[in-house]
């Protein structure tokens, strides 16, 4: 069986779509594991004592339990963010991709 120019054209993109797929779940992946990093910092600092420290570059600094809260907060806020760009932006490549296949499969049958 001969593939057309435009199959070939279709099964390239397809792959691109797959690979740009991967690398979101990836991406949506690490930000999660971060998501759960400051949910346990988040439990933690409720825990503390008033004197907390926060890393900032190479050096610690002492700053108020309620400042590092807030700041966590913020940083857990973008990240949930971001993953909800993630998952947009995953479930249109699989949209797109499912759609790419069933045309290619049809053209190759």
């Amino acid at each position: 069986m001969e593939i057309n120019k435009e199959t070939e054209s279709q099964i390239r993109e397809l792959q691109v779509l797959e690979q740009s797929l991967q690398q979101v779940m990836m991406q949506k992946q690490t930000f999660q594991l971060e998501q759960s990093e400051v949910e346990n910092a988040i439990e933690e600092l409720g825990k503390a004592n008033d004197e907390v420290y926060k890393i900032a570059g190479n050096i610690m600094i002492k700053t108020s339990k309620e400042t590092l809260l807030k700041d966590i907060k913020q940083k857990k806020d973008l990240i949930s963010l971001r993953i909800k760009a993630l998952d947009s932006q995953e479930k249109n490549l699989q949209e797109s991709s499912e759609s790419l296949r069933e045309k290619v499969l049809s053209k190759i049958k």
